[in-house]
């Protein structure tokens, strides 16, 4: 796999190419994280677009897409929120086919547990919402939970008992560096430029169009200009005189030291506020919320991950004894209505793609498909259109803070 400053010779050991930049391109893709090499293939398949670069400041996929916790699932209440996970849940059930390149996509299910009367209550509003969006989705008993999940304790004693859950049974988890892979092989195979190594610094402006985009490499011309750099989007709209309503917070997570199976799904509690699943290898993988200041170190605070783990040995006494191994932290850039921003800037050429907070990763294959399509039209694509810039004026938000409280 190549590395920034490595110019490697075409050689079938490298997944792709580490090309110099060309003096211009039809579409210049600012951010090569999961959005932005799933753009990039969804631009040749789709629409047959390769005059097209990726530009990341560091090296490819090394952002969020490789400090995430890989949950995969579409169980969300709105509609406009279910279609656009539903559809991207349906292509990660063929994206190991379609990049001829494994991913180890799992589906597992996912249990959303409810500890209150009013959990109860807004879970089975959240199924039947689903159930009429065409989401896989159940309501099950702290008993059903305990089948599906035997290491779970559903003790009445503690001081947050179970009282059931969502179970949505296609939901699971994929290894997130062979997706990021997987989309970067088959984007270089398509003639695709993925330059590594390359931040950007400005942006050369003419009217209400952007020419060109100013790196650390040089000046690139662009026809077009996407950008989904995840937590330092603001950053780059700033430089354009954008005013977005983002903020950037680190998001931890950790992983235990290797286990052997024990945890066969994925479970989620927002009053507790933990997530654990077993990753292939056998490491428990775990994260919580945002760490509540602003910020851009991919790093955070103790007192969360000391939390987190009060959380998991409370629903999983098994792992009391389980040592943790390693913990990280990405920059997650989240927006009032906890739902993303994507589609048009105030500049012609000039789309955004942002504000996907914690669920970033789950929308990878189904946001490149929508975001390509925008491009190539110049139009945004029926999934995407609800997330507009200018809901923030209107009104028209869709409001997944008080939906569910957390968004992983």
């Amino acid at each position: 796999m190549s590395r920034p400053g490595a110019h490697l010779p075409e050689h079938p050991d490298f997944l792709w190419r580490n090309p110099e930049p060309k003096k211009t391109y039809d579409v210049v893709i600012v951010g090569g994280g999961g959005h932005g090499l799933a753009t990039a293939h969804y631009l040749a398949k789709n629409h047959g677009i390769t005059n097209v670069a990726v530009l990341e400041k560091g090296w490819l996929a090394g952002g969020n897409m490789a400090r995430n916790t890989t949950l995969i699932r579409s169980n969300y209440l709105w509609d406009e929120s279910a279609a656009i996970y539903e559809h991207s849940l349906k292509l990660w059930e063929g994206l190991e086919e379609d990049l001829g390149y494994p991913i180890l996509f799992s589906q597992r299910g996912v249990l959303n547990l409810a500890h209150t009367e009013q959990d109860v209550r807004d879970s089975v509003r959240r199924v039947e919402a689903n159930k009429l969006n065409g989401v896989d989705a159940e309501w099950v008993t702290p008993e059903q939970v305990k089948e599906i999940c035997p290491i779970v304790n559903i003790s009445g004693e503690i001081r947050y008992p179970v009282q059931g859950a969502t179970y949505q049974p296609r939901a699971g988890i994929a290894k997130h560096d062979y997706v990021a892979w997987g989309f970067a092989r088959s984007a270089d195979q398509a003639g695709i430029d993925l330059i590594q190594d390359c931040e950007v610094t400005g942006f050369t402006v003419d009217g209400g169009r952007v020419t060109g985009v100013r790196t650390t490499r040089g000046e690139i011309g662009a026809g077009t200009v996407a950008l989904c750099a995840a937590g330092h989007t603001s950053v780059l709209l700033d430089m354009l005189g954008v005013r977005t309503p983002l903020q950037s917070h680190p998001l931890q997570a950790l992983v235990s030291e290797l286990l052997r199976p024990v945890h066969p799904t994925i479970v989620m509690s927002n009053a507790v506020h933990v997530y654990v699943s077993q990753a292939h290898k056998g490491e428990l993988v775990m994260g919580a919320g945002v760490d509540s200041y602003n910020g851009y170190g991919q790093r955070g605070a103790f007192h969360i991950i000391e939390r987190q783990m009060a959380a998991a040995v409370e629903l999983f006494p098994v792992f009391a004894r389980a040592h943790l191994l390693r913990s990280w932290a990405g920059i997650v850039d989240v927006t009032p209505d906890a739902s993303p921003i994507v589609g048009h800037t105030p500049y012609e050429n000039v789309f955004v793609n942002s504000g996907w907070g914690t669920g970033g990763f789950k929308a990878t294959p189904g946001i490149g498909w929508c975001y390509a399509q925008t491009i190539a039209d110049g139009t945004p694509h029926p999934y995407v259109a609800p997330f507009a810039l200018d809901r923030f004026a209107t009104g028209a938000l869709v409001d997944e803070h008080g939906a569910a409280a957390v968004a992983h």
